[in-house]
């Protein structure tokens, strides 16, 4: 009534109902909408169905904010960082656990097993853990299933691992698995592809790598990698540029790096090998100086190199780019010069444990920031001095 004067209706039009163009659409006997295109709606927020959860790489048209339903458990995401391959995905229905990427550093705690204590040559199977939340002494959570030296580590979700090492009267191949969940000894789960010490390890979100090691005497280029969700042997991924012992390991998002090492001298090459196919490594830069029983640790971005020896114990510490090629540079000092050590990996820091600085051995935990270049401070101590051996976190 626009004009003061009523229009004709015609009753039939009320009658016309239905889904189609034109028609009226009338609520069913349940007061519900019927079946009808919503295509032309807009404003909505389109939700993906899918059977399983999503994946870090289930990357999302919508960016962030795209709402992902697992049809069979009923829980729903949102993607909250849509980072091609990377992406997270928050659970925001009544379940739990989130869909984030695998990061090599830990949050919690960080483990030192196994090693060499005072007096010479006294091996041993402890697992010690320290605390990454509050500074303070390790303590002994458990056992390794032998006693064993010059041995690396390698960090699952759920489960540490320690591979290969010397025994008092051989190498070994084993590689145990213990629980970051409880405090519980290890068990043994599978082999290397020979026995062999003075390893390094580096992982990804679904397999440890081993690289380097003794034998022979020069040292091995040999790339080990096995699964974390099976309890399988490991198998020959690829190699490094040259046979070396005495390194340290690094892990990045997709590759793993190997730095200095002894081969028929002493080695300065900062190694670098892909996770996802069975490779030779490639040279992508150098130390400041070859040294020899280095070890490392890895923020997101960078590898720092600790200490080592060139004859003389080192206190440096050592930083070099995942992304780029090129040299490390000096960049802070640990709180004494020493070899022979473990380094753990925290999400801000990195620890260096324990380590020889000459026949004596120290117990010393270091603490330095990935950020800026401050050196270490010493802020505990493991339960016993002791040298050569691997370290994991969770």
């Amino acid at each position: 009534m626009s004009d003061g004067t009523l229009q004709t209706l015609d009753v039939s039009m009320l009658e016309d109902v239905g889904t189609g163009a034109s028609q009226l659409v009338q609520l069913d006997s349940n007061a519900k909408i019927p079946a009808c295109s919503g295509a032309a709606l807009t404003g909505l927020s389109s939700v993906t169905k899918n059977a399983s959860d999503p994946a870090i790489a289930t990357n999302p048209s919508g960016g962030v904010g795209t709402v992902f339903q697992n049809t069979t458990s009923g829980e729903m995401f949102i993607c909250t960082d849509a980072t091609a391959g990377a992406n997270v995905w928050t659970n925001v229905g009544a379940g739990s656990g989130n869909i984030i990427p695998y990061s090599w550093q830990g949050s919690s705690y960080g483990y030192i097993h196994g090693g060499n204590e005072v007096p010479h040559n006294t091996f041993v199977n402890k697992i010690e853990r320290v605390s990454f939340t509050s500074d303070g002494n390790a303590s002994d959570v458990g056992d390794l299933t032998e006693s064993v030296d010059y041995t690396a580590g390698n960090s699952a979700v759920t489960h540490g691992y320690r591979c290969g090492g010397r025994l008092a009267s051989s190498d070994t191949d084993r590689i145990d698995k213990y629980a970051f969940a409880a405090s519980a000894d290890a068990t043994d789960v599978a082999n290397l592809s020979a026995a062999r010490k003075m390893v390094a390890g580096a992982g990804n979100a679904t397999h440890g790598y081993i690289h380097g090691g003794y034998p022979p005497s020069t040292g091995t280029n040999v790339i080990d990698k096995f699964p974390y969700a099976t309890d399988s042997d490991a198998t020959d991924h690829g190699d490094l540029i040259s046979a070396r012992y005495g390194v340290a390991g690094f892990s990045s998002a997709t590759h793993g790096f190997s730095s200095g090492g002894y081969g028929s001298a002493g080695i300065d090459n900062i190694d670098k090998y892909a996770f996802s196919a069975n490779v030779t490594a490639t040279d992508v830069g150098n130390l400041t100086v070859a040294k020899w029983f280095p070890t490392g640790t890895s923020s997101t971005t960078h590898g720092y190199t600790q200490g080592g020896t060139t004859g003389p114990y080192l206190n440096v510490i050592e930083r070099f780019s995942f992304s780029s090629t090129g040299n490390a540079v000096d960049w802070a000092d640990l709180t004494v010069a020493r070899g022979y050590s473990s380094g753990v990996s925290q999400t801000d820091y990195g620890y260096c444990a324990g380590g020889m600085v000459g026949l004596p051995t120290v117990d010393t935990i270091d603490k330095y920031p990935y950020a800026s270049q401050t050196n270490a401070t010493d802020v505990g101590n493991l339960t016993a001095a002791r040298y050569t051996p691997g370290g994991t976190q969770n």
